[in-house]
């Protein structure tokens, strides 16, 4: 199973979009499941529900920092992450017409609620909007440049 379709059917399974991606690199990452998921839950619904940054776009930021950025606090290090995650942010946009998590939404049809309750997963809730797509797209962009590092 590739990453994205780890991805995707962790998402399916009811985890957040943030990590759901993140989930399928664990062990790229030498990150538990259980310690992903609950730094990673944060960031789902475009962060706590507010429709800010898509979780995907998230749980792809917190994979390359994990693979890519040192210990040390430098601006060579930020420098080199921050144009990491900016190239793989642009591939997603070129892909989706968007980073935020309401527009993405908005895109597919699907009224935007921000705050309250996660919605409960349903079949209709699958039905009506492409997260998991999402989710599978920014894994996938994550493995393929990981695999052109030489990082998989």
């Amino acid at each position: 199973m590739s990453r994205a379709e780890t991805a995707k059917e962790k998402f399916l399974q009811g985890y957040a979009c943030s990590q759901a991606v993140a989930l399928a690199f664990c062990d790229v990452m030498g990150i538990e499941e259980d310690v992903i998921s609950k730094i990673m839950l944060p960031f789902g619904g475009g962060i706590g529900r507010l429709r800010m940054t898509c979780g995907a776009v998230s749980g792809m930021a917190a994979v390359i920092g994990m693979v890519f950025a040192d210990a040390e606090n430098t601006p060579e290090n930020k420098k080199k992450t921050y144009a990491i995650v900016q190239e793989l942010c642009g591939k997603f946009k070129e892909e989706t017409g968007s980073l935020i998590c309401a527009e993405l939404l908005s895109g597919m049809k699907v009224p935007v609620e921000v705050g309250g309750n996660a919605e409960t997963r349903t079949v209709e809730y699958y039905k009506k909007r492409s997260c998991g797509d999402m989710v599978a797209l920014a894994a996938q962009i994550v493995e393929d440049y990981l695999k052109e590092q030489s990082k998989l």
